[in-house]
């Protein structure tokens, strides 16, 4: 009898996930054997897999194991490793709470961009609560960035939230094509290891929309360390910087597969709060995602 591996599927705001509980680091998740699992025709299908792990259990996240029991192992659909993901947080999250390893407050999560506070809010009438995610403080590199689309191109805000971003302000989000291939940017040597890059267009005060390709993936339906990109971008452009002004700054940024709350306090530390949903679980042959790539 083969041996099966245990899996679910969730997604925030449409961004989403195929789950592989794994506390004891078992799983061999080759690179090849995720972009399986999430191609949308032959696989599961997801932007990405939340690898969950027991800190203690994998040598990137052992030293965080004190602050943190859980590790997230995200990896994108290509198979590439990603050092932090948003809305994979929040659906991280509320896998750890329906499997009954947290319960609704406060929980602190491992992740290749550091141990990220997470909130679970109380579940109300209309179900499972809100989940907020200390995202950490933004970095903004110097250097001037332009992103280009076909025969458009655009200043951009060098962004990093753990993973590196281009925040670009355009009149229309369709001049954003299709955005499956990746928009090229300059100078290369801006972002060495390839860029998320938003597109932003103003919907009222303190209001924005966002289209966003992510590496690895192509265009996604929602980007939570993007919205959050955007929220600090457009904070400087509207001279909101709460390190300046002292004053909290929140912006409310629609993504395609719905919307993100974020808040930039004056210490620099941003807090990003969504829906997270668990949909679908089930079971594979653990031969199967081998046996998918030959």
């Amino acid at each position: 009898m083969s041996t099966r591996i245990a899996f679910l599927k969730g997604h925030g705001t449409e961004n989403d996930f195929v789950i592989v509980p794994d506390p004891e680091n078992a799983v061999d998740l080759s690179p090849a054997a995720v972009a399986a699992l999430c191609d949308r025709r032959a696989g599961i299908g997801g932007d990405g897999v939340l690898h969950v792990v027991r800190s203690a259990a994998h040598p990137e996240a052992r030293e965080m194991a004190d602050e943190a029991e859980w590790f997230m192992d995200y990896r994108n659909a290509d198979g590439s490793v990603a050092e932090m993901c948003g809305n994979g947080s929040r659906v991280f999250a509320r896998y750890l709470q329906r499997a009954g390893y947290v319960s609704e407050g406060d929980i602190a999560i491992a992740t290749r961009g550091g141990v990220k506070t997470v909130h679970i809010a109380k579940a109300g009438p209309a179900g499972a609560g809100d989940i907020t995610v200390g995202m950490g403080k933004a970095l903004l590199p110097a250097g001037e960035v332009t992103v280009r689309v076909g025969e458009r191109d655009w200043p951009a805000r060098n962004v990093n939230m753990g993973n590196p971003h281009a925040v670009a302000f355009v009149d229309d989000l369709a001049h954003a094509g299709n955005l499956f291939t990746p928009p090229s940017f300059t100078p290369a040597a801006a972002y060495p290891s390839g860029v998320n890059i938003e597109f932003v267009v103003d919907r009222a005060p303190r209001h924005v929309a966002m289209r966003v390709h992510e590496r690895g993936s192509g265009e996604t339906r929602s980007c939570g360390t993007g919205a959050c990109a955007v929220a600090v971008a457009t904070a400087r452009r509207d001279g909101a910087d709460p390190g300046v002004t002292g004053t909290p700054v929140t912006y409310t940024v629609d993504v395609p597969g719905g919307t993100l709350v974020i808040t930039e306090h004056p210490d620099g530390e941003i807090e990003m709060t969504g829906p997270a949903v668990i949909v679908a679980e089930g079971e594979i042959d653990a031969d199967w995602p081998a046996s998918a790539t030959r």
